[in-house]
Parts: C-alpha cells; sequence; structure tokens
C-alpha cells in the first residue's frame, strides 16, 4: 500500500493562508476545541476547526458562543466554522470582536441534523444557491480567507454538486471541503467518490475530501478516487488522533496515555476544572472506543469528581491498553 506521506502529502494554499499539511480535521459539535486542536496540530494535522459557532449568537453577544472561540497564540493559522442563514449575520461575525483572530471563515453549509436543516442552515443551503451565494460573499467582505463546507445534495436525485462548487467559487470561497455523503445519508454508508471528483473537476480551488476516512488505506483510496487536494478526517480523528501523525509522517513518541494527560493539564489551563473534566472524559471515551478491557472502567471514569481523581482512572484505563 502506498504511504499517504509519500504519495500525496503536500502544502496547502487557501486564498492567502498556506498550511504545512493537506491534512485537516474537521469541525466537530462539543469536541474540537482548542486544547483538542492543539493535540492534533502537533501530531501533524495542518489546519483544525472550531465546532460550529452560531453567526447569529456572536451578533447578538451570546457568552455561550463565544466561549467556543477560546483560542492562543501558538495555534496559527486559526479556523472558525459559522453557521446560519443570514447574509448580515455572518458579516457581522466575521467582522467582529469573536473572531478577530481566526484567519479563516469555514462556513457550514453541510450539517445534516433535523433542528439545523429545519432553520433552513447547514444542509437547506445546498438547496439554495442563491442566498448559499450572498452567505460567501458577506464573509469575503471582511476580508478573511472563506472556505465552505457541504453535501452533494440532499439524496441521490438531488445532487447539485458540481453548481454548488462552481457557485462556491465565483461567490468568493478559496476553498471547498465536500464530504461524500448526501444528507439522507447522514453519517452512514461509503462515501461516494464520484460526488467529490464532480467537485474537484468543477472548480480550480483546492477541494477537500470528507467522509468515511478511517485509516492510512482510506485516505490514499479517497486521493487516487477523487483528486482531492487533500482529506479532512472527521470522527476517527477523535477516536485516534495519531492518525495524522501516520498520515504526515511526523515521529511522535505520544501514547493515548500521554494525549489524555495532555488534554486534561490543557483543559485545565484553559477552562474551569468542571468544563476541564467534562471535555476530558469526553475525548476519553472516544479514545477507549474499540480498547478491549476498558469498559468495565468507563463508569469509574464518569463519576469522577476531580481532575486528580479522573487523572489516576485514566492512567488505569490507558496504562493497560499499552503493555
Amino acid at each position: 500500500m502506498k504511504k499517504f506521506c509519500e504519495s500525496y502529502l503536500k502544502k496547502l494554499h487557501i486564498g492567502n493562508v498556506t498550511i504545512e499539511s493537506n491534512v485537516l480535521m474537521a469541525p466537530l459539535a462539543g469536541y474540537t476545541n482548542y486544547p483538542f486542536r492543539i493535540m492534533c496540530r502537533r501530531l501533524g494535522a495542518g489546519l483544525c476547526f472550531t465546532e460550529m459557532v452560531s453567526a447569529n449568537g456572536l451578533k447578538y453577544n451570546d457568552k455561550a458562543t463565544a466561549k467556543l472561540l477560546y483560542t492562543r497564540e501558538d495555534e496559527t493559522p486559526r479556523a472558525v466554522q459559522l453557521l446560519g442563514s443570514v447574509p448580515s449575520a455572518f458579516e457581522y461575525a466575521c467582522r467582529g470582536e469573536y473572531t478577530k483572530d481566526y484567519d479563516i471563515i469555514d462556513i457550514n453549509m453541510g450539517c445534516p441534523v433535523p433542528n439545523v436543516v429545519k432553520n433552513g442552515e447547514g444542509c437547506a443551503l445546498i438547496n439554495d444557491l442563491p442566498l448559499a451565494s450572498k452567505i460567501i460573499e458577506a464573509c469575503k467582505r471582511s476580508g478573511k480567507t472563506v472556505t465552505v463546507k457541504f453535501r452533494p445534495g440532499m439524496n441521490k436525485d438531488r445532487v447539485v454538486v458540481s453548481e454548488f462548487a462552481r457557485m462556491c467559487e465565483d461567490s468568493g470561497a478559496d476553498m471547498i471541503t465536500v464530504h461524500g455523503r448526501t444528507r439522507n445519508m447522514m453519517y452512514d454508508g461509503e462515501p461516494v467518490y464520484e460526488y467529490i471528483s464532480a467537485a474537484k473537476a468543477a472548480v480550480n480551488i483546492p477541494v477537500i475530501a470528507n467522509g468515511g476516512i478511517h485509516s492510512e488505506e482510506d485516505a490514499v483510496r479517497m486521493i487516487e478516487n477523487t483528486g482531492a487536494d487533500g482529506v479532512m478526517i472527521a470522527r476517527f480523528g477523535l477516536e485516534d488522533p495519531l492518525i495524522f501523525s501516520t498520515l504526515t509522517g511526523r515521529q511522535t513518541y505520544e501514547t493515548k496515555l500521554s494525549l489524555i494527560l495532555a488534554q486534561a493539564d490543557m483543559a485545565q489551563e484553559c477552562y474551569d476544572e468542571l468544563s476541564a473534566m467534562e471535555h476530558t472524559k469526553k475525548i476519553a471515551s472516544y479514545f477507549m472506543k474499540k480498547l478491549a478491557g476498558t469498559k468495565a472502567l468507563k463508569p469509574q471514569m464518569h463519576s469522577c469528581g476531580s481532575m486528580r481523581e479522573l487523572r489516576r482512572i485514566l492512567t488505569l484505563i490507558f496504562a493497560e491498553t499499552e503493555k
């Protein structure tokens, strides 16, 4: 099998931003906060996105929404994903104080969750090219680099991937990410390579392939079958972030134990203890997927009431798996 780092790894130019690798970490609600993004970047990810942030929430100065944008100087370049359906709210969010430290604005036009679609946001925008275009143009007026993440269509009978990709480029998008599943597929089933390759054929800007990448073999197959300029790892990045060092060839001596303890330390530096424990437990739960012998200790982990106790249980869980 070809090694991704030897055959397909490259720098990526996104508008006026250059990133060191074309292996990206997707925005994932509830997970891709600053500590997690920094971990993935150190393992080789070229870019990591915040979880989706409501453009309206920023417009109305919602403090919980603003908390999602916590970052530090060592994260560069920085990318924030915005969700919404009102162009003026996007423009306000892009020009506002909350996003001033972010270099890249990613527009969520792919979330398939019913409550999001019902609000005319996420995937719903692939049914309204004029509105989607106005949103991209509104973000571009801020002067920031703009990317768009979207799905090929609502179902296999309503695929608009080529025209949507061209609209994104014509409206000023600097890069697009295409999830290879239609909205009705949600997160199940094999991604359809033809959808992504159709987008690649339609535009001159970089195209990133997303969906169903759980191994180096999957990443190589994705590039070979789509011609995409890079790959975006989603939920598997939560399960095993070492995929980034595998794909980029970055040498690391990290283990799941060292990574989760570092997450605990960093989360405690950034947030209050309750928030730090919540984040660490969520990441640890993903790390434990498919690891034999961890199920019995999981209830103990979730019942921990302090970071000190949590670190002790995490050491028991992951030290056992690394013997």
